[in-house]
Protein backbone atom coordinates (compact mmCIF):
# COMPACT_ATOMS: atom_id res chain seq x y z
CA UNK A 1 0.00 0.00 0.00
CA UNK A 2 3.01 2.32 0.33
CA UNK A 3 2.83 3.20 -3.36
CA UNK A 4 -0.75 4.42 -2.89
CA UNK A 5 -0.17 6.51 0.22
CA UNK A 6 0.63 9.62 -1.79
CA UNK A 7 -2.23 9.01 -4.23
CA UNK A 8 -5.22 8.02 -2.11
CA UNK A 9 -6.89 9.35 1.02
CA UNK A 10 -6.47 6.00 2.76
CA UNK A 11 -7.64 7.12 6.23
CA UNK A 12 -11.03 7.96 4.70
CA UNK A 13 -10.98 5.10 2.18
CA UNK A 14 -9.12 2.07 3.59
CA UNK A 15 -9.38 0.02 0.42
CA UNK A 16 -7.54 -2.96 1.94
CA UNK A 17 -10.11 -3.26 4.75
CA UNK A 18 -12.65 -6.01 4.12
CA UNK A 19 -15.42 -4.34 6.13
CA UNK A 20 -15.02 -1.08 4.22
CA UNK A 21 -15.07 -2.92 0.88
CA UNK A 22 -18.26 -4.72 1.90
CA UNK A 23 -19.98 -1.45 2.84
CA UNK A 24 -19.10 -0.06 -0.56
CA UNK A 25 -20.37 -3.20 -2.28
CA UNK A 26 -23.71 -3.03 -0.50
CA UNK A 27 -24.17 0.66 -1.31
CA UNK A 28 -23.44 0.11 -4.99
CA UNK A 29 -25.76 -2.91 -5.10
CA UNK A 30 -28.53 -0.93 -3.45
CA UNK A 31 -28.45 2.29 -5.46
CA UNK A 32 -26.41 1.49 -8.55
CA UNK A 33 -24.08 4.41 -7.79
CA UNK A 34 -21.22 4.86 -5.34
CA UNK A 35 -19.39 8.16 -4.80
CA UNK A 36 -16.21 7.96 -2.71
CA UNK A 37 -15.59 11.57 -1.80
CA UNK A 38 -12.06 12.92 -1.66
CA UNK A 39 -10.65 9.60 -2.88
CA UNK A 40 -7.52 11.21 -4.31
CA UNK A 41 -5.09 13.20 -2.21
CA UNK A 42 -4.92 16.92 -3.07
CA UNK A 43 -1.34 16.44 -4.30
CA UNK A 44 -2.30 13.62 -6.68
CA UNK A 45 -5.32 15.56 -7.93
CA UNK A 46 -3.14 18.58 -8.70
CA UNK A 47 -0.63 16.50 -10.66
CA UNK A 48 -3.38 14.86 -12.75
CA UNK A 49 -5.01 18.23 -13.42
CA UNK A 50 -1.63 19.63 -14.55
CA UNK A 51 -1.15 16.66 -16.86
CA UNK A 52 -4.62 17.23 -18.25
CA UNK A 53 -3.90 20.89 -18.94
CA UNK A 54 -0.54 20.14 -20.57
CA UNK A 55 -1.87 17.36 -22.81
CA UNK A 56 -5.19 18.89 -23.79
CA UNK A 57 -3.84 19.83 -27.21
CA UNK A 58 -3.57 16.09 -27.98
CA UNK A 59 -7.30 15.50 -27.47
CA UNK A 60 -9.48 14.15 -30.27
CA UNK A 61 -12.85 15.93 -30.33
CA UNK A 62 -15.98 14.26 -31.63
CA UNK A 63 -19.66 15.12 -31.80
CA UNK A 64 -22.16 12.39 -32.55
CA UNK A 65 -25.87 11.73 -32.65
CA UNK A 66 -27.18 8.47 -31.25
CA UNK A 67 -30.20 6.88 -29.62
CA UNK A 68 -30.17 6.02 -25.93
CA UNK A 69 -29.62 2.32 -26.67
CA UNK A 70 -26.46 3.06 -28.69
CA UNK A 71 -27.78 0.88 -31.50
CA UNK A 72 -28.58 1.34 -35.17
CA UNK A 73 -31.95 2.87 -36.02
CA UNK A 74 -34.88 0.45 -36.06
CA UNK A 75 -36.48 1.16 -39.43
CA UNK A 76 -39.74 -0.51 -38.37
CA UNK A 77 -40.35 2.30 -35.85
CA UNK A 78 -40.89 6.03 -36.32
CA UNK A 79 -37.94 8.41 -36.12
CA UNK A 80 -39.39 10.06 -33.00
CA UNK A 81 -40.01 6.74 -31.23
CA UNK A 82 -37.98 6.47 -27.98
CA UNK A 83 -36.05 3.59 -29.55
CA UNK A 84 -34.82 5.85 -32.37
CA UNK A 85 -34.91 9.38 -31.01
CA UNK A 86 -31.56 11.07 -31.45
CA UNK A 87 -29.54 12.81 -28.72
CA UNK A 88 -26.13 14.51 -28.95
CA UNK A 89 -22.83 13.66 -27.28
CA UNK A 90 -19.70 15.77 -27.69
CA UNK A 91 -16.35 15.72 -25.91
CA UNK A 92 -12.59 15.62 -26.31
CA UNK A 93 -10.45 12.69 -25.22
CA UNK A 94 -6.83 11.72 -24.72
CA UNK A 95 -6.10 8.01 -24.71
CA UNK A 96 -4.13 5.55 -22.64
CA UNK A 97 -0.99 5.96 -24.73
CA UNK A 98 -1.07 9.73 -24.12
CA UNK A 99 -1.23 9.38 -20.32
CA UNK A 100 2.33 9.98 -19.00
CA UNK A 101 4.20 6.84 -17.93
CA UNK A 102 4.77 8.25 -14.43
CA UNK A 103 1.24 9.60 -14.02
CA UNK A 104 -0.59 8.90 -10.74
CA UNK A 105 -3.40 7.60 -12.96
CA UNK A 106 -1.22 4.81 -14.30
CA UNK A 107 0.04 3.86 -10.83
CA UNK A 108 -3.53 3.70 -9.58
CA UNK A 109 -4.87 1.81 -12.60
CA UNK A 110 -2.11 -0.83 -12.38
CA UNK A 111 -2.23 -1.19 -8.59
CA UNK A 112 -3.03 -4.73 -7.43
CA UNK A 113 -4.55 -3.34 -4.22
CA UNK A 114 -6.86 -0.99 -6.11
CA UNK A 115 -7.98 -3.73 -8.49
CA UNK A 116 -8.64 -6.07 -5.57
CA UNK A 117 -10.80 -3.40 -3.96
CA UNK A 118 -12.73 -2.87 -7.20
CA UNK A 119 -13.27 -6.62 -7.57
CA UNK A 120 -14.70 -6.76 -4.07
CA UNK A 121 -17.08 -3.86 -4.68
CA UNK A 122 -18.12 -4.96 -8.17
CA UNK A 123 -18.38 -8.69 -7.44
CA UNK A 124 -15.82 -9.48 -10.12
CA UNK A 125 -13.23 -12.27 -9.88
CA UNK A 126 -10.53 -10.33 -11.69
CA UNK A 127 -10.10 -7.17 -13.77
CA UNK A 128 -7.95 -6.79 -16.87
CA UNK A 129 -6.80 -3.82 -18.99
CA UNK A 130 -7.91 -3.42 -22.58
CA UNK A 131 -5.80 -5.28 -25.12
CA UNK A 132 -5.58 -2.22 -27.38
CA UNK A 133 -3.28 0.69 -26.60
CA UNK A 134 -5.98 3.38 -26.41
CA UNK A 135 -8.86 2.35 -24.20
CA UNK A 136 -7.72 1.54 -20.64
CA UNK A 137 -7.27 5.08 -19.27
CA UNK A 138 -9.04 7.99 -20.96
CA UNK A 139 -9.18 11.64 -19.91
CA UNK A 140 -12.27 13.45 -21.20
CA UNK A 141 -12.63 17.19 -21.75
CA UNK A 142 -15.98 18.96 -21.98
CA UNK A 143 -15.85 22.64 -22.97
CA UNK A 144 -18.78 25.07 -22.96
CA UNK A 145 -21.83 23.47 -24.57
CA UNK A 146 -20.37 19.96 -24.72
CA UNK A 147 -22.39 17.17 -23.13
CA UNK A 148 -23.01 13.46 -22.87
CA UNK A 149 -26.49 12.63 -24.15
CA UNK A 150 -28.92 10.23 -22.49
CA UNK A 151 -27.85 6.60 -22.92
CA UNK A 152 -27.53 3.15 -21.40
CA UNK A 153 -24.05 1.64 -21.09
CA UNK A 154 -23.09 -1.57 -22.85
CA UNK A 155 -20.76 -2.52 -20.00
CA UNK A 156 -21.97 -3.58 -16.56
CA UNK A 157 -19.92 -0.99 -14.65
CA UNK A 158 -18.10 2.32 -15.10
CA UNK A 159 -15.29 3.78 -12.96
CA UNK A 160 -14.54 7.51 -13.15
CA UNK A 161 -12.60 10.23 -11.36
CA UNK A 162 -13.65 13.88 -11.61
CA UNK A 163 -10.54 16.03 -12.01
CA UNK A 164 -11.93 19.50 -12.71
CA UNK A 165 -15.47 20.78 -12.20
CA UNK A 166 -16.89 23.45 -14.54
CA UNK A 167 -18.35 26.74 -13.37
CA UNK A 168 -21.85 25.35 -13.99
CA UNK A 169 -23.52 22.50 -15.82
CA UNK A 170 -21.75 19.19 -16.27
CA UNK A 171 -24.24 17.52 -13.91
CA UNK A 172 -24.52 13.74 -13.87
CA UNK A 173 -28.20 12.79 -14.04
CA UNK A 174 -29.67 9.29 -14.05
CA UNK A 175 -32.74 7.11 -13.60
CA UNK A 176 -31.99 3.75 -11.98
CA UNK A 177 -33.44 0.41 -13.09
CA UNK A 178 -35.22 1.91 -16.11
CA UNK A 179 -34.82 -1.19 -18.24
CA UNK A 180 -33.85 -4.85 -17.87
CA UNK A 181 -31.37 -5.49 -20.66
CA UNK A 182 -30.70 -9.05 -19.52
CA UNK A 183 -34.40 -9.90 -19.93
CA UNK A 184 -34.71 -7.94 -23.19
CA UNK A 185 -37.08 -5.36 -21.65
CA UNK A 186 -36.24 -1.95 -23.15
CA UNK A 187 -39.05 0.08 -21.48
CA UNK A 188 -39.74 2.44 -24.38
CA UNK A 189 -42.49 4.22 -22.41
CA UNK A 190 -40.18 4.98 -19.49
CA UNK A 191 -37.41 6.16 -21.78
CA UNK A 192 -39.86 8.42 -23.61
CA UNK A 193 -40.88 10.08 -20.34
CA UNK A 194 -37.26 10.84 -19.50
CA UNK A 195 -36.57 12.25 -22.97
CA UNK A 196 -39.72 14.39 -22.70
CA UNK A 197 -38.72 15.75 -19.29
CA UNK A 198 -41.72 14.07 -17.66
CA UNK A 199 -39.72 11.81 -15.33
CA UNK A 200 -37.96 12.97 -12.19
CA UNK A 201 -34.24 12.19 -12.36
CA UNK A 202 -31.56 11.70 -9.74
CA UNK A 203 -28.40 13.78 -9.66
CA UNK A 204 -24.95 12.84 -8.41
CA UNK A 205 -23.08 15.57 -6.56
CA UNK A 206 -19.49 14.98 -7.61
CA UNK A 207 -16.45 17.05 -6.65
CA UNK A 208 -12.87 16.95 -7.97
CA UNK A 209 -11.00 14.01 -6.49
CA UNK A 210 -14.13 11.86 -6.06
CA UNK A 211 -14.18 8.29 -7.36
CA UNK A 212 -17.50 7.15 -8.84
CA UNK A 213 -18.59 3.57 -9.52
CA UNK A 214 -21.78 3.33 -11.54
CA UNK A 215 -24.00 0.56 -12.90
CA UNK A 216 -25.15 2.05 -16.19
CA UNK A 217 -26.38 -0.92 -18.21
CA UNK A 218 -29.95 -0.54 -16.94
CA UNK A 219 -29.78 3.03 -15.65
CA UNK A 220 -30.43 5.77 -18.20
CA UNK A 221 -27.93 8.59 -17.63
CA UNK A 222 -26.39 11.72 -19.09
CA UNK A 223 -24.07 14.65 -18.29
CA UNK A 224 -25.66 18.05 -18.90
CA UNK A 225 -23.86 20.64 -21.08
CA UNK A 226 -20.86 22.39 -19.57
CA UNK A 227 -21.41 26.07 -18.81
CA UNK A 228 -18.73 28.71 -18.40
CA UNK A 229 -15.05 28.93 -19.30
CA UNK A 230 -13.70 26.16 -17.05
CA UNK A 231 -13.34 22.82 -18.84
CA UNK A 232 -14.82 19.76 -17.17
CA UNK A 233 -12.14 17.06 -16.90
CA UNK A 234 -13.05 13.47 -16.10
CA UNK A 235 -10.94 10.30 -16.09
CA UNK A 236 -12.42 6.96 -17.12
CA UNK A 237 -10.64 3.89 -15.74
CA UNK A 238 -11.81 1.07 -18.02
CA UNK A 239 -11.34 -2.59 -17.14
CA UNK A 240 -12.66 -5.89 -18.48
CA UNK A 241 -13.69 -8.98 -16.56
CA UNK A 242 -11.96 -11.14 -19.22
CA UNK A 243 -8.40 -10.89 -20.60
CA UNK A 244 -7.33 -9.92 -24.13
CA UNK A 245 -10.39 -7.83 -25.00
CA UNK A 246 -9.95 -4.78 -27.23
CA UNK A 247 -12.45 -2.05 -27.96
CA UNK A 248 -13.89 -2.62 -31.42
CA UNK A 249 -12.25 -0.85 -34.35
CA UNK A 250 -15.44 1.07 -35.13
CA UNK A 251 -15.69 2.27 -31.53
CA UNK A 252 -12.02 3.31 -31.49
CA UNK A 253 -12.49 5.31 -34.69
CA UNK A 254 -15.59 6.97 -33.22
CA UNK A 255 -14.08 7.81 -29.82
CA UNK A 256 -10.42 8.38 -30.69
CA UNK A 257 -10.25 9.03 -34.44
CA UNK A 258 -7.65 6.29 -34.92
CA UNK A 259 -6.90 2.62 -34.24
Amino acid sequence: MNALTSLLNLPAHPINDAAYTERCRLQLADSGALVLRGFLTPAALEIIKKEGDENQHLAFYAKSQHNVYLQKTDETLAADHPRNRQVVSSKGCITDEEIPADSPLRKLYDSAEFKAFLCGVLDEKQLYPYADSLSSINLHYAHTGQELGWHFDNSSFAITLLIQKPEAGGVFEYVSHLRDAEAGEMNFDGVGKVLNGEQEVQKLEIEPGDLVLFRGRNALHRVTPTEGDITRMLVVLAYNSQPDIALSESARMTFYGRL
